[in-house]
């Protein structure tokens, strides 16, 4: 085996090394990229998913002190810490939008924004900072919980998910509400 042939083996040895290296090399970097995407997606999921866990604990508080006080059914709490729960319901959604502030993009922000004020709009009229007529009351009810499905879609774009909320597939729905009191406060 002459100079050349083994000049020439050794550059070919050399070469499947550095290729080896770089493959190895770009493969590790795609993998930990993968696994921070992943890592923040998790962290998102969790912030999306407890803000609008506290939104709707909000605004389930808020139905029971609106119906206590407009004797529309009465609680077994009493108003004093029907209230004192709905500051609290009040504090904790606002921690749970810092973390989607920390965390989502301008998107979800702007959603989440857009859901605080329904929210909030639901807590006045149950304080009677902004009293009004239960047709309203249950408007601001709609308008919250289609906010939560426009926080929903564009919160799934976000992360990824494929498919919506609405549309044909899914329709509109309205409050739930049982026949008797459709009748009589409609």
């Amino acid at each position: 085996m002459g100079t050349s042939e083994q000049l020439l083996t050794i550059a070919a040895v050399l070469l499947g090394a550095l290729t080896t290296y770089v493959t190895n090399y770009w493969t590790e970097r795609q993998r930990i990229r993968r696994e921070l995407l992943t890592r923040w997606d998790d962290k998102k999921l969790d912030a999306y998913e407890g803000y609008v866990d506290r939104v709707r604990a909000g605004v389930f508080l808020a139905v029971e002190l609106y119906e206590h006080t407009e004797d529309i059914r009465r609680s077994d709490e009493p108003e004093s810490a029907l209230r004192a729960q709905l500051t609290e319901a009040a504090h904790l959604r606002g921690r749970a939008f810092e973390r989607i502030m920390l965390l989502a993009g301008d998107a979800v922000v702007e959603a989440a924004h857009n859901l605080n004020a329904a929210a909030l709009a639901v807590d006045w009229q149950a304080t009677g900072k902004t009293p009004d007529a239960l047709t309203t009351w249950r408007d601001r009810n709609r308008a919250v919980f289609r906010a939560i499905n426009a926080f929903h879609e564009v919160a799934r774009e976000d992360l990824g998910v494929s498919g919506t909320l609405t549309g044909d597939t899914h329709p509109d729905r309205d409050l739930l509400l049982p026949q008797a009191r459709r009748d009589n406060n409609a």
